[in-house]
């Protein structure tokens, strides 16, 4: 299964194996408090991508199409297929980000390309 979640959250047990899915580590997080198993910073979007986006809703369906774009890219092809064979061996798989918009970010996208 798995669970989406801010990385500023606190961990929980029933997170299981917490992975860090952002290209650049949360600001003001330590590393002790992230409590983060996998930090996978291929399987995010490009910086260019990233920055044009910049979690604006109205830029939210071109976002879409063009990150799982970049998703069938070799990297980050087997970043995905990583994170699938984490859900297989370890259970519950968290992934983790750092935006504060909670709808419209690439995890969230990931999130439901993933429970698919």
């Amino acid at each position: 299964m798995f669970r989406i979640k801010r990385a500023y959250a606190p961990p929980l047990p029933e997170d299981g194996t917490r992975v860090l899915v952002d290209r650049l580590w949360p600001r003001g997080l330590s590393k002790d408090a992230a409590a983060v198993d996998l930090w996978l910073k291929d399987i995010a979007p490009s910086k260019e991508l990233r920055q044009w986006f910049g979690h604006d809703p109205a830029r939210w369906e071109a976002f879409t199409t063009k990150y799982l774009k970049e998703l069938k890219a070799s990297e980050r092809a087997a970043a995905l297929a990583q994170l699938r064979a984490l859900e297989r061996d370890q259970g519950t798989v968290t992934l983790l980000f750092g935006a504060r918009e909670e709808t419209y970010n690439h995890a969230a996208l990931l999130h439901g390309l993933l429970s698919k």
